[in-house]
């Protein structure tokens, strides 16, 4: 079974294309807020894998206004792509952890930029709100809006041990508040987190499928300089067990045989810089190859997403 482009799994820039009928690009942000879990509210260290800085572009400066980080985020992929249409990036970490008079402001000054045509907004899943989900279905009658939810694991003793301060009891209540309001829904979830099998792993996709989730990004667990788990892994590296390339694309392979044919696949791994970076080290290979070889994988052993899916 194929999906869009001929592909063995349901992609999310072919979703992108079909949509808006262009490619979008993502212009991220950094409101500047903290975390539950770095205030002291629910925890204090964060999760353990946390440094904003393996992912957060050299513009995203919370002393800059919402505008300013957009155009400067614009005129930067300006040079890389030729697009006219933009999706404002709440990214930087817990982007509805805040005042929900300040977060509308936030929200509408960003859709009002020329050119941005929706929101994605990475929050956690105990930082919802009915008041949260009302402004984002406002602002969804006429905009594409995304609540991106981190729930990196579906079990509890993991979400213990990264230290999360939250359960995925909270997730399930997350997404049931947020379903049916029209807004896209997306997951994230971290292959190879401490203590967890293959068939812990492979369980994830069960359980997400069950969640009423559009889409979701994965990726492999990185442990990268200037977090809790890089002094774990020096301290205790019994904790850790890292695949290489090739058992982590058989992973995946089979993850998306057990993930409901519906959800959008976003990200199957992701690259934090080499200069932060500990482990695993993969040598350098790209967001781009991991996705060309799950594919090709798929395809030379005749699975798809959804093949070995059941409700």
């Amino acid at each position: 079974m194929l999906f869009n482009d001929n592909k063995p799994y349901n992609d999310y820039s072919s979703f992108v294309k079909r949509k808006f009928n262009n490619r979008v690009q993502k212009i991220s942000l950094n409101t500047g807020f903290t975390c539950p879990n770095k205030d002291g509210s629910k925890g204090v260290g964060g999760c353990t894998y946390c440094n904003i800085h393996t992912f957060s572009p050299d513009y995203c400066k919370p002393s800059k206004s919402i505008s300013q980080q957009l155009e400067e985020g614009i005129l930067f992929f300006s040079h890389k792509y030729k697009t006219q249409q933009y999706f404002a990036y709440f990214q930087s970490y817990t982007n509805t952890y805040a005042d929900v008079n300040e977060l509308r402001e936030m929200y509408i000054e960003a859709i009002r930029y020329p050119n941005v045509i929706g929101l994605v907004i990475g929050t956690r899943p105990d930082c919802i709100s009915p008041e949260i989900v009302n402004i984002l279905s406002e602002i969804a009658k006429t905009h594409f809006v995304s609540l991106d939810l981190g729930v990196e694991s579906t079990l509890n003793r993991t979400l213990d041990i990264i230290n999360r301060c939250h359960s995925f009891e909270e997730t399930q209540a997350a997404y049931a508040m947020a379903a049916n309001k029209g807004l896209h829904l997306g997951a994230h979830l971290i292959l190879n987190l401490p203590g967890e099998s293959r068939e812990d792993m492979l369980n994830h996709a069960r359980e997400l499928s069950k969640l009423p989730i559009n889409s979701l990004k994965i990726h492999q667990l990185q442990i990268v300089k200037h977090t809790r788990m890089s002094l774990q892994y020096e301290q205790t590296p019994e904790m850790f067990s890292f695949m290489n390339v090739d058992e982590y694309i058989d992973l995946v392979t089979e993850f998306i045989s057990l993930l409901r044919p519906e959800i959008i696949l976003e990200r199957f791994v992701s690259e934090s810089p080499k200069k932060l970076l500990i482990a695993p080290n993969w040598g350098g290979i790209k967001n781009f190859e991991i996705a060309d070889k799950i594919e090709k994988r798929l395809l030379e052993q005749d699975i798809w997403q959804g093949k070995n899916y059941s409700e």
